[in-house]
């Protein structure tokens, strides 16, 4: 199987993710959201900093992942908290596209692959 290199994951079909839509991913027992937004895709901790809500059961509009507990939301592109009541920012992670698969680096895992 072709892969884009060491310690990419394969999510799965880019075109299985419509644009202002969240998926989730698991991998290794942790639990991601990947999102496809107008300015591409992006991924992030999949649990709400909040009170560890699934984000994939979230909305997503724009670039921005709204959290379907207590609405909380944040910039998916980078993180940031946006607004009350999630004041923590959520770690993001590398996506990419490759051979119409969306891949997402994890960087505690690539250092185990290498």
């Amino acid at each position: 199987m072709n892969s884009p290199g060491s310690g990419w994951q394969r999510v799965g079909p880019a075109d299985d993710l419509d644009e202002e839509d969240v998926m989730p991913f698991e991998f290794n027992g942790q639990e991601y959201a990947i999102y496809h937004t107008c300015d591409g895709f992006f991924a992030s901790d999949g649990m709400c900093t909040h009170e560890a809500e699934a984000l994939a059961d979230g909305i997503v509009i724009d670039n921005v992942i709204e959290c379907p507990l207590h609405q909380g939301r944040f910039d998916v592109r980078s993180g940031k908290a946006l607004s009350a009541p999630v004041c923590i920012d959520l770690q993001t992670f590398p996506v990419k596209i490759y051979e119409g698969d969306i891949y997402i680096k994890l960087a505690r895992i690539s250092h185990q692959l290498s």
